[in-house]
Protein backbone atom coordinates (compact mmCIF):
# COMPACT_ATOMS: atom_id res chain seq x y z
CA UNK A 1 0.00 0.00 0.00
CA UNK A 2 0.73 3.50 -0.92
CA UNK A 3 2.08 5.72 1.44
CA UNK A 4 1.32 9.04 -0.04
CA UNK A 5 -1.47 10.02 -1.52
CA UNK A 6 -2.59 8.36 -5.50
CA UNK A 7 -3.97 9.98 -7.41
CA UNK A 8 -6.65 8.06 -9.73
CA UNK A 9 -6.46 8.64 -13.63
CA UNK A 10 -9.04 7.54 -15.86
CA UNK A 11 -7.00 7.02 -19.25
CA UNK A 12 -9.45 5.83 -22.20
CA UNK A 13 -7.62 5.46 -25.57
CA UNK A 14 -8.42 3.96 -28.56
CA UNK A 15 -7.05 0.72 -28.27
CA UNK A 16 -7.41 0.01 -24.32
CA UNK A 17 -9.34 2.17 -21.40
CA UNK A 18 -7.20 1.93 -18.01
CA UNK A 19 -7.02 3.29 -14.83
CA UNK A 20 -4.13 4.28 -13.57
CA UNK A 21 -3.01 5.11 -9.89
CA UNK A 22 -0.13 7.08 -9.82
CA UNK A 23 1.53 8.16 -6.19
CA UNK A 24 1.61 11.95 -5.86
CA UNK A 25 5.17 12.41 -4.33
CA UNK A 26 6.75 9.72 -6.74
CA UNK A 27 5.23 10.38 -9.76
CA UNK A 28 4.73 6.80 -10.66
CA UNK A 29 2.09 4.18 -11.43
CA UNK A 30 1.58 2.00 -8.73
CA UNK A 31 -1.32 0.15 -9.72
CA UNK A 32 -2.76 0.06 -13.45
CA UNK A 33 -6.27 -1.66 -14.43
CA UNK A 34 -6.50 -2.56 -18.15
CA UNK A 35 -8.92 -3.47 -20.77
CA UNK A 36 -9.33 -3.72 -24.50
CA UNK A 37 -11.70 -0.93 -25.35
CA UNK A 38 -14.68 -2.15 -28.00
CA UNK A 39 -16.17 -0.73 -30.83
CA UNK A 40 -19.94 -1.82 -31.45
CA UNK A 41 -21.39 -2.68 -35.07
CA UNK A 42 -24.11 -0.16 -36.57
CA UNK A 43 -27.04 1.16 -35.73
CA UNK A 44 -26.60 3.77 -35.95
CA UNK A 45 -22.85 3.80 -36.95
CA UNK A 46 -19.94 2.34 -35.21
CA UNK A 47 -19.38 2.95 -32.14
CA UNK A 48 -17.89 2.98 -28.24
CA UNK A 49 -19.26 0.74 -25.56
CA UNK A 50 -19.53 3.64 -22.91
CA UNK A 51 -21.48 1.35 -20.60
CA UNK A 52 -19.08 -1.14 -20.62
CA UNK A 53 -16.29 1.22 -19.98
CA UNK A 54 -18.17 3.24 -17.33
CA UNK A 55 -18.68 -0.23 -15.59
CA UNK A 56 -14.72 -0.69 -15.97
CA UNK A 57 -13.83 2.65 -14.09
CA UNK A 58 -16.30 1.74 -11.35
CA UNK A 59 -15.23 -1.36 -10.57
CA UNK A 60 -11.92 -0.62 -10.97
CA UNK A 61 -12.14 2.65 -8.66
CA UNK A 62 -13.80 0.51 -6.21
CA UNK A 63 -11.03 -2.79 -6.38
CA UNK A 64 -8.64 0.47 -4.93
CA UNK A 65 -10.45 2.83 -3.07
CA UNK A 66 -9.70 0.90 0.23
CA UNK A 67 -6.35 0.29 -0.56
CA UNK A 68 -5.12 3.65 -1.39
CA UNK A 69 -5.41 7.15 0.11
CA UNK A 70 -6.81 8.51 -3.06
CA UNK A 71 -6.52 12.13 -3.46
CA UNK A 72 -8.43 13.24 -6.34
CA UNK A 73 -9.78 11.59 -9.89
CA UNK A 74 -8.15 13.11 -12.88
CA UNK A 75 -9.46 11.63 -17.14
CA UNK A 76 -7.47 11.59 -19.96
CA UNK A 77 -8.55 10.56 -23.75
CA UNK A 78 -7.65 10.22 -26.66
CA UNK A 79 -9.18 13.24 -29.23
CA UNK A 80 -11.75 12.77 -32.25
CA UNK A 81 -14.54 12.59 -30.02
CA UNK A 82 -17.70 14.28 -28.25
CA UNK A 83 -20.87 13.05 -26.48
CA UNK A 84 -24.15 14.67 -27.54
CA UNK A 85 -26.10 15.21 -24.27
CA UNK A 86 -29.78 15.74 -24.21
CA UNK A 87 -31.79 17.68 -21.06
CA UNK A 88 -31.95 15.44 -19.10
CA UNK A 89 -28.07 14.85 -18.99
CA UNK A 90 -28.63 11.30 -21.12
CA UNK A 91 -26.49 10.58 -24.23
CA UNK A 92 -28.70 11.36 -27.70
CA UNK A 93 -26.71 9.28 -29.11
CA UNK A 94 -23.90 6.36 -29.64
CA UNK A 95 -20.31 7.87 -29.33
CA UNK A 96 -18.83 7.48 -32.56
CA UNK A 97 -15.74 5.75 -33.17
CA UNK A 98 -13.72 8.24 -35.50
CA UNK A 99 -12.58 5.54 -37.88
CA UNK A 100 -16.34 4.98 -39.01
CA UNK A 101 -15.83 5.28 -43.34
CA UNK A 102 -19.22 6.43 -43.73
CA UNK A 103 -18.46 9.84 -43.26
CA UNK A 104 -17.55 10.81 -47.03
CA UNK A 105 -21.44 10.49 -47.97
CA UNK A 106 -21.14 14.40 -46.36
CA UNK A 107 -17.29 15.16 -46.99
CA UNK A 108 -18.68 17.49 -49.65
CA UNK A 109 -20.71 19.20 -47.89
CA UNK A 110 -18.89 19.41 -45.02
CA UNK A 111 -15.92 20.90 -46.76
CA UNK A 112 -17.84 23.74 -48.25
CA UNK A 113 -18.12 24.86 -44.48
CA UNK A 114 -15.17 23.89 -42.24
CA UNK A 115 -12.62 26.15 -41.91
CA UNK A 116 -9.68 26.93 -43.88
CA UNK A 117 -6.24 25.67 -41.79
CA UNK A 118 -4.85 29.19 -41.44
CA UNK A 119 -7.73 29.52 -38.96
CA UNK A 120 -7.92 26.70 -36.92
CA UNK A 121 -4.73 24.81 -37.63
CA UNK A 122 -6.47 21.75 -38.38
CA UNK A 123 -6.11 19.94 -41.58
CA UNK A 124 -8.58 18.42 -43.39
CA UNK A 125 -8.19 14.26 -42.21
CA UNK A 126 -9.88 11.29 -43.26
CA UNK A 127 -12.92 9.32 -41.50
CA UNK A 128 -14.21 11.06 -38.66
CA UNK A 129 -10.67 12.48 -37.61
CA UNK A 130 -12.07 15.97 -37.58
CA UNK A 131 -14.27 16.06 -34.88
CA UNK A 132 -16.41 18.89 -36.27
CA UNK A 133 -17.28 16.07 -39.44
CA UNK A 134 -18.53 13.66 -37.07
CA UNK A 135 -21.33 15.73 -35.72
CA UNK A 136 -21.95 17.64 -38.97
CA UNK A 137 -22.93 13.86 -40.17
CA UNK A 138 -24.96 13.11 -37.47
CA UNK A 139 -26.73 16.24 -37.57
CA UNK A 140 -27.36 15.79 -41.31
CA UNK A 141 -28.70 12.16 -40.99
CA UNK A 142 -30.73 12.15 -37.88
CA UNK A 143 -32.37 15.66 -37.64
CA UNK A 144 -33.93 14.46 -34.32
CA UNK A 145 -30.65 14.03 -33.05
CA UNK A 146 -29.75 17.56 -33.78
CA UNK A 147 -32.91 18.83 -32.06
CA UNK A 148 -32.57 16.83 -28.71
CA UNK A 149 -29.19 17.83 -27.99
CA UNK A 150 -29.23 20.56 -25.86
CA UNK A 151 -25.15 20.08 -25.18
CA UNK A 152 -21.91 19.06 -26.95
CA UNK A 153 -19.17 17.38 -24.67
CA UNK A 154 -15.31 16.41 -25.70
CA UNK A 155 -14.82 13.12 -25.04
CA UNK A 156 -12.39 13.74 -21.66
CA UNK A 157 -14.85 15.95 -20.44
CA UNK A 158 -17.39 13.60 -20.80
CA UNK A 159 -16.57 11.45 -18.28
CA UNK A 160 -15.32 14.01 -15.74
CA UNK A 161 -19.72 14.83 -16.33
CA UNK A 162 -20.29 10.77 -15.78
CA UNK A 163 -18.72 11.51 -12.44
CA UNK A 164 -19.63 14.70 -11.32
CA UNK A 165 -22.83 15.70 -13.15
CA UNK A 166 -20.94 19.26 -14.52
CA UNK A 167 -20.44 19.46 -17.62
CA UNK A 168 -17.22 21.77 -19.62
CA UNK A 169 -15.23 21.43 -22.61
CA UNK A 170 -11.62 22.23 -22.34
CA UNK A 171 -9.07 23.58 -24.35
CA UNK A 172 -6.26 20.63 -25.17
CA UNK A 173 -9.73 18.76 -26.36
CA UNK A 174 -11.27 21.36 -28.45
CA UNK A 175 -7.63 21.88 -29.75
CA UNK A 176 -6.77 18.50 -31.75
CA UNK A 177 -7.87 18.49 -34.73
CA UNK A 178 -11.45 19.17 -34.59
CA UNK A 179 -12.29 22.67 -37.11
CA UNK A 180 -14.18 23.68 -33.94
CA UNK A 181 -11.34 26.05 -32.45
CA UNK A 182 -9.41 29.07 -33.58
CA UNK A 183 -6.16 28.36 -31.60
CA UNK A 184 -4.35 31.89 -31.78
CA UNK A 185 -7.86 33.76 -30.34
CA UNK A 186 -8.83 31.20 -27.89
CA UNK A 187 -12.22 31.07 -28.93
CA UNK A 188 -14.53 28.87 -31.46
CA UNK A 189 -13.82 28.41 -34.85
CA UNK A 190 -16.40 30.43 -37.47
CA UNK A 191 -17.97 26.77 -37.99
CA UNK A 192 -19.51 26.76 -35.16
CA UNK A 193 -20.74 30.13 -35.20
CA UNK A 194 -22.20 29.33 -38.53
CA UNK A 195 -23.60 26.14 -38.10
CA UNK A 196 -25.31 27.03 -35.33
CA UNK A 197 -23.71 24.71 -32.92
CA UNK A 198 -22.62 27.72 -30.73
CA UNK A 199 -25.37 27.56 -28.22
CA UNK A 200 -25.03 23.66 -27.86
CA UNK A 201 -21.25 23.76 -27.45
CA UNK A 202 -20.60 23.14 -23.03
CA UNK A 203 -18.66 26.09 -21.27
CA UNK A 204 -14.84 26.04 -22.07
CA UNK A 205 -12.50 25.45 -18.70
CA UNK A 206 -8.86 24.67 -18.34
CA UNK A 207 -7.72 21.38 -18.19
CA UNK A 208 -6.73 21.82 -14.62
CA UNK A 209 -10.17 22.98 -13.46
CA UNK A 210 -11.61 21.19 -10.79
CA UNK A 211 -15.41 20.98 -11.68
CA UNK A 212 -16.35 19.21 -8.57
CA UNK A 213 -16.92 16.80 -6.08
CA UNK A 214 -18.20 12.89 -7.34
CA UNK A 215 -21.86 12.03 -7.29
CA UNK A 216 -23.53 10.57 -4.95
CA UNK A 217 -24.56 7.16 -6.50
CA UNK A 218 -20.61 7.23 -7.72
CA UNK A 219 -19.49 7.24 -3.87
CA UNK A 220 -22.26 4.74 -3.24
CA UNK A 221 -20.94 2.02 -6.18
CA UNK A 222 -17.30 3.02 -5.62
CA UNK A 223 -16.86 3.36 -1.65
CA UNK A 224 -15.09 6.41 -2.61
CA UNK A 225 -15.56 9.38 0.28
CA UNK A 226 -18.51 11.86 -0.95
CA UNK A 227 -16.12 14.82 -1.50
CA UNK A 228 -13.45 13.22 -3.61
CA UNK A 229 -12.67 16.10 -6.31
CA UNK A 230 -12.66 15.64 -10.32
CA UNK A 231 -10.37 17.42 -12.53
CA UNK A 232 -11.67 18.73 -15.73
CA UNK A 233 -9.04 16.63 -17.65
CA UNK A 234 -6.57 16.61 -20.70
CA UNK A 235 -5.75 14.98 -24.14
CA UNK A 236 -3.64 12.72 -24.47
CA UNK A 237 -1.10 13.19 -26.42
CA UNK A 238 -1.34 16.76 -24.34
CA UNK A 239 -1.14 14.99 -21.21
CA UNK A 240 2.34 13.56 -22.23
CA UNK A 241 3.79 16.77 -23.12
CA UNK A 242 2.46 18.34 -19.67
CA UNK A 243 5.48 17.27 -17.29
CA UNK A 244 8.07 18.73 -20.01
CA UNK A 245 6.49 21.66 -20.37
CA UNK A 246 7.13 21.96 -16.60
CA UNK A 247 9.87 21.55 -16.44
CA UNK A 248 12.18 21.74 -19.59
CA UNK A 249 13.53 25.19 -21.18
CA UNK A 250 12.76 25.29 -25.14
CA UNK A 251 13.27 24.42 -27.26
CA UNK A 252 12.27 20.40 -27.21
CA UNK A 253 10.56 18.29 -28.89
CA UNK A 254 7.67 15.43 -27.21
CA UNK A 255 6.84 12.54 -29.18
CA UNK A 256 4.21 10.74 -27.92
CA UNK A 257 3.63 7.17 -28.60
CA UNK A 258 0.62 4.82 -28.50
CA UNK A 259 -1.93 4.23 -31.30
CA UNK A 260 -0.85 7.52 -32.74
CA UNK A 261 3.17 8.76 -33.03
CA UNK A 262 2.24 12.50 -32.25
CA UNK A 263 5.33 14.79 -32.73
CA UNK A 264 5.57 18.43 -30.48
CA UNK A 265 7.84 20.95 -30.88
CA UNK A 266 7.92 23.56 -28.32
CA UNK A 267 9.88 26.72 -28.84
CA UNK A 268 10.98 25.33 -32.58
CA UNK A 269 11.69 27.25 -36.24
CA UNK A 270 8.73 29.12 -37.61
CA UNK A 271 8.37 26.67 -40.19
CA UNK A 272 4.81 27.11 -42.75
CA UNK A 273 2.95 23.86 -41.73
CA UNK A 274 1.69 21.54 -44.46
CA UNK A 275 -1.96 20.05 -43.69
CA UNK A 276 -1.23 17.59 -46.91
CA UNK A 277 1.34 15.65 -44.57
CA UNK A 278 -0.36 15.43 -41.69
CA UNK A 279 0.59 18.73 -39.34
CA UNK A 280 -1.54 20.15 -37.11
CA UNK A 281 -1.78 23.01 -34.25
CA UNK A 282 -2.42 21.36 -31.42
CA UNK A 283 -3.52 23.41 -27.80
CA UNK A 284 -1.20 22.29 -24.60
CA UNK A 285 -2.37 22.25 -21.19
CA UNK A 286 -1.39 25.91 -21.06
CA UNK A 287 -3.82 26.91 -23.80
CA UNK A 288 -1.27 27.64 -26.14
CA UNK A 289 -0.72 26.54 -29.90
CA UNK A 290 2.03 23.59 -30.46
CA UNK A 291 3.10 22.91 -33.80
CA UNK A 292 2.71 18.88 -34.28
CA UNK A 293 2.64 16.42 -36.85
CA UNK A 294 1.31 12.60 -36.62
CA UNK A 295 1.28 9.30 -37.87
CA UNK A 296 -0.11 5.70 -36.82
CA UNK A 297 2.98 3.93 -35.64
CA UNK A 298 1.33 2.08 -33.11
CA UNK A 299 -0.88 0.69 -35.21
CA UNK A 300 1.36 0.36 -37.98
CA UNK A 301 3.52 -1.62 -35.33
CA UNK A 302 1.04 -3.73 -34.46
CA UNK A 303 0.16 -4.50 -38.04
CA UNK A 304 3.56 -5.10 -39.36
CA UNK A 305 4.65 -7.54 -36.26
CA UNK A 306 1.21 -9.45 -35.91
CA UNK A 307 3.23 -12.82 -36.43
CA UNK A 308 6.70 -11.59 -35.40
CA UNK A 309 8.73 -11.89 -32.58
CA UNK A 310 10.47 -8.48 -31.10
CA UNK A 311 13.45 -10.35 -30.09
CA UNK A 312 16.50 -9.27 -31.90
CA UNK A 313 20.60 -9.96 -30.99
CA UNK A 314 23.77 -7.11 -33.31
CA UNK A 315 23.95 -9.18 -36.23
CA UNK A 316 20.34 -8.99 -36.73
CA UNK A 317 21.18 -4.86 -36.96
CA UNK A 318 24.51 -5.93 -39.18
CA UNK A 319 22.28 -7.49 -41.83
CA UNK A 320 19.58 -4.75 -42.50
CA UNK A 321 22.39 -1.99 -42.53
CA UNK A 322 25.11 -4.04 -44.83
CA UNK A 323 21.88 -5.09 -46.99
CA UNK A 324 20.39 -1.75 -46.78
CA UNK A 325 17.03 -3.41 -46.04
CA UNK A 326 14.13 -0.90 -46.14
CA UNK A 327 10.96 -0.61 -45.24
CA UNK A 328 9.69 2.66 -47.14
CA UNK A 329 6.29 4.38 -46.26
CA UNK A 330 3.38 3.84 -45.73
CA UNK A 331 1.60 1.13 -43.65
CA UNK A 332 -1.48 3.31 -43.06
CA UNK A 333 -1.76 5.38 -46.45
CA UNK A 334 -4.57 7.82 -44.89
CA UNK A 335 -2.75 9.82 -42.22
CA UNK A 336 0.95 10.43 -41.74
CA UNK A 337 3.27 12.56 -43.94
CA UNK A 338 3.60 10.43 -46.91
CA UNK A 339 -0.31 9.89 -47.53
CA UNK A 340 -1.75 7.74 -50.34
CA UNK A 341 1.90 5.94 -51.11
CA UNK A 342 1.91 2.14 -51.09
CA UNK A 343 4.33 0.66 -48.90
CA UNK A 344 6.92 -1.45 -50.17
CA UNK A 345 9.88 -3.35 -48.77
CA UNK A 346 13.30 -3.25 -50.77
CA UNK A 347 13.59 -7.11 -50.18
CA UNK A 348 10.97 -9.65 -49.44
CA UNK A 349 10.18 -9.85 -45.84
CA UNK A 350 9.19 -13.56 -45.44
CA UNK A 351 12.91 -13.80 -46.52
CA UNK A 352 13.99 -12.35 -43.14
CA UNK A 353 14.09 -13.54 -39.48
CA UNK A 354 12.05 -12.14 -36.85
CA UNK A 355 14.97 -10.14 -35.49
CA UNK A 356 16.36 -8.83 -38.74
CA UNK A 357 12.58 -8.07 -39.55
CA UNK A 358 11.85 -6.20 -36.31
CA UNK A 359 15.35 -3.97 -36.63
CA UNK A 360 13.87 -3.08 -40.10
CA UNK A 361 10.35 -1.90 -38.72
CA UNK A 362 12.10 -0.16 -35.93
CA UNK A 363 13.95 1.64 -38.43
CA UNK A 364 11.11 2.56 -40.31
CA UNK A 365 8.94 4.20 -37.65
CA UNK A 366 11.94 5.89 -36.12
CA UNK A 367 12.82 7.37 -39.78
CA UNK A 368 9.00 8.53 -40.29
CA UNK A 369 8.99 10.25 -36.60
CA UNK A 370 12.27 12.05 -38.02
CA UNK A 371 9.90 13.05 -40.74
CA UNK A 372 7.36 14.42 -38.68
CA UNK A 373 9.78 16.52 -36.44
CA UNK A 374 11.48 17.21 -39.75
CA UNK A 375 7.92 18.98 -40.71
CA UNK A 376 7.49 21.02 -37.69
CA UNK A 377 10.60 22.80 -37.54
CA UNK A 378 11.76 20.79 -34.18
CA UNK A 379 14.93 21.83 -32.23
CA UNK A 380 16.63 20.94 -29.48
CA UNK A 381 16.58 17.87 -27.80
CA UNK A 382 13.25 15.52 -27.91
CA UNK A 383 11.87 13.45 -25.62
CA UNK A 384 9.96 10.06 -26.37
CA UNK A 385 7.21 8.92 -24.32
CA UNK A 386 5.23 5.82 -24.43
CA UNK A 387 5.93 2.26 -25.30
CA UNK A 388 8.34 3.25 -28.22
CA UNK A 389 10.44 4.75 -25.85
CA UNK A 390 11.72 1.04 -24.45
CA UNK A 391 12.74 0.23 -28.31
CA UNK A 392 16.24 0.76 -28.00
CA UNK A 393 16.50 0.40 -31.88
CA UNK A 394 14.06 2.81 -32.47
CA UNK A 395 15.94 5.39 -30.00
CA UNK A 396 19.31 5.11 -31.76
CA UNK A 397 18.12 5.47 -35.53
CA UNK A 398 15.99 8.75 -34.01
CA UNK A 399 18.92 10.23 -32.90
CA UNK A 400 20.65 9.47 -35.76
CA UNK A 401 18.25 10.83 -38.25
CA UNK A 402 17.18 13.80 -36.55
CA UNK A 403 21.42 14.41 -35.94
CA UNK A 404 20.09 15.41 -31.97
CA UNK A 405 19.83 13.91 -29.09
CA UNK A 406 16.82 11.36 -27.54
CA UNK A 407 15.81 11.02 -24.23
CA UNK A 408 13.45 8.21 -23.50
CA UNK A 409 11.07 8.99 -21.06
CA UNK A 410 10.52 6.40 -18.03
CA UNK A 411 9.07 8.12 -15.51
CA UNK A 412 5.70 10.05 -17.18
CA UNK A 413 3.39 9.41 -20.36
CA UNK A 414 -0.65 10.44 -20.38
CA UNK A 415 -1.41 8.91 -16.44
CA UNK A 416 1.16 11.04 -14.41
CA UNK A 417 0.75 13.67 -17.20
CA UNK A 418 -3.03 13.36 -16.28
CA UNK A 419 -2.34 13.46 -12.44
CA UNK A 420 -0.57 16.82 -12.71
CA UNK A 421 -3.54 18.55 -13.43
CA UNK A 422 -4.67 17.99 -9.68
CA UNK A 423 -1.52 19.32 -8.15
CA UNK A 424 -0.84 23.03 -7.41
CA UNK A 425 2.68 22.96 -7.15
CA UNK A 426 4.80 19.93 -9.30
CA UNK A 427 8.83 19.47 -9.45
CA UNK A 428 10.48 16.67 -10.95
CA UNK A 429 12.07 15.30 -8.46
CA UNK A 430 13.55 12.45 -9.99
CA UNK A 431 15.20 12.25 -13.16
CA UNK A 432 12.37 10.81 -15.84
CA UNK A 433 15.15 10.07 -18.37
CA UNK A 434 17.33 6.83 -17.54
CA UNK A 435 19.65 7.35 -20.81
CA UNK A 436 20.48 9.69 -24.06
CA UNK A 437 20.60 8.32 -27.64
CA UNK A 438 22.88 10.03 -29.76
CA UNK A 439 23.39 10.28 -33.54
CA UNK A 440 25.49 7.10 -34.35
CA UNK A 441 27.71 6.86 -37.21
CA UNK A 442 26.93 3.31 -37.73
CA UNK A 443 23.42 4.58 -38.92
CA UNK A 444 23.82 7.60 -40.56
CA UNK A 445 24.21 5.90 -43.99
CA UNK A 446 21.11 4.12 -43.85
CA UNK A 447 19.15 6.67 -42.12
CA UNK A 448 20.33 9.14 -44.97
CA UNK A 449 19.54 6.85 -47.67
CA UNK A 450 16.35 6.31 -46.18
CA UNK A 451 15.81 9.94 -46.03
CA UNK A 452 16.94 10.32 -50.11
CA UNK A 453 14.77 7.61 -51.31
CA UNK A 454 11.51 8.65 -49.81
CA UNK A 455 11.95 11.84 -50.56
CA UNK A 456 12.38 11.42 -54.11
CA UNK A 457 9.54 9.30 -54.00
CA UNK A 458 7.34 11.61 -52.38
CA UNK A 459 8.02 14.03 -55.56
Amino acid sequence: MSQNSVIAVIDIGKTNAKVAFVDEKLLTEIAVVTQQNQVLPSPPYPHFDIDNIYQFIISSLSKYAAEFDIKAISVTTHGACCALIDGDGELVAPVMDYEFEGLESTSASYDKVRPEFRETGSPKLPVGLNLGAQIFWIFDNFSEIKTQTRQIVTYAQYWSFKLTGILKNELTSLGCHTDLWDPYNATYSSMVHKLGWLDKMAPVAKANEQLGMILPQVSLQTGLKSDMPVYCGIHDSNASLLPHLMTENAPFSVVSTGTWVIAMAIGGAQIELDPKRDTLINVNGLGEPVPSARFMGGREFETLMANRCDKFDPSDVDFILQNEVMLLPSIMQNSGPFQGQHHRWTVEPSSLTDGQYFAAVSFYLALMTASCLSLIGAKGKNIVEGPFSQNTLYCDMLATAISSHVQPSRGTGTSVGAALLTMDNFEQSTDVCLEQFEASQYLRAYAKNWIRIVTERHH
